[in-house]
């Protein structure tokens, strides 16, 4: 098969197919918004392993942690091990514009690069779900639940839409910070947040419990990933996970940014990186409440085997 373009070496095909149903975009609009955002997208996806979500004409999507046998040479890899599925997988480095290129050919449409580069965490990452509905107010008021935490430990960090109905709030920490310890950080600011507020926001892991509040997810931490800033969405519309100034949050709907819409919003600039703080040292008493705080998906896990004993009755 024949290309239908060539860009930086890569062979682009069937770039005026739809790109998947709702879409309201072809491949060929998935492959310019990705080519013009690279100098934004690529720092944050860089020296990264990666994850990615394709969409395959007339499948259902998938993600992707390995790479494929038949991807070119240049593509850079790295292996880790993966202790849920005993095994090794080979994840792709997206550190260049062919390489992006070529995911976007491989109908690549989000891109979920780990919370670690090298050995070290550089953010912490609070990931806020609203209640089912679609009024993002308690998202919004949420966040600057999240933001006055934030303060309150000495720490600052920049927010960005989930390109879903949430929103994404990065926290940058010295490379020195243990794993561990930036796990439980994260813990303790999505505690003392939720106490600012209890009626609005929640930490319960189980969605039954939460009770139709907002909740402040606390669990990407470690070698989890999280959608990049500026990586479209396998959802209809196409929307885009969009940087937004904590001043303009009240201003916005997740559903402003789409991969149409976001090449213009942005101009010649690049939000993330320019509202992104310095990286920031952890206070010892924000770890060391955060540690005493049980791990959410070991405590529902055991939640709810309790349940289920106490069914069975």
């Amino acid at each position: 098969m024949g290309a239908d373009e060539v860009r930086d070496g890569v062979s682009l095909t069937n770039l005026d197919q739809p790109l998947f149903d709702g879409a309201q975009a072809t491949k060929r609009d998935l492959v310019d918004y990705l080519d013009v955002v690279r100098d934004r997208i690529i720092p944050v996806l860089a020296d990264r392993p990666l994850s990615v979500i394709r969409v395959l004409r007339g499948q259902q999507p998938f993600m992707q942690k390995n790479v494929p046998k038949y991807a070119p040479s240049w593509v850079r890899t790295v292996s880790l091990w993966a202790e849920s599925s005993h095994r090794e997988v080979h994840y792709a480095l997206c550190d260049d514009r062919r390489t992006l290129l070529w995911f976007a050919n491989q109908r690549a449409v989000e891109y979920h690069p780990t919370l670690i580069r090298g050995e070290c965490v550089t953010h912490l990452v609070l990931d806020l779900d609203p209640p089912v509905g679609d009024d993002f107010r308690p998202v919004i008021d949420a966040a600057y639940l999240v933001r006055q935490a934030l303060a309150d430990a000495g720490l600052a960090g920049t927010v960005k839409t989930s390109g879903a109905k949430g929103v994404h709030i990065f926290v940058p920490i010295r490379p020195d910070t243990a794993i561990d310890d930036a796990a439980a950080a994260t813990r303790a600011i999505a505690a003392r947040a939720e106490r600012l507020d209890p009626a609005l926001a929640t930490t319960a892991y189980i969605r039954e419990d939460r009770g139709g509040k907002v909740f402040l997810d606390s669990t990407r931490a470690g070698g989890a990933t999280v959608v990049a800033a500026y990586s479209p969405r396998v959802r209809p519309g196409t929307p885009v996970s969009f940087p937004v100034a904590w001043e303009e949050l009240e201003r916005i709907t997740p559903n402003d940014f789409t991969l149409h819409t976001a090449v213009g919003l942005l101009a010649d600039r690049d939000p993330w990186a320019e509202g992104m703080p310095a990286p920031q040292r952890l206070s010892p008493d924000l770890v060391e409440e955060g540690h005493a705080i049980p791990i959410a998906r070991v405590q529902a896990m055991h939640e709810g085997k309790r349940r289920a004993r106490a069914r069975r009755g």
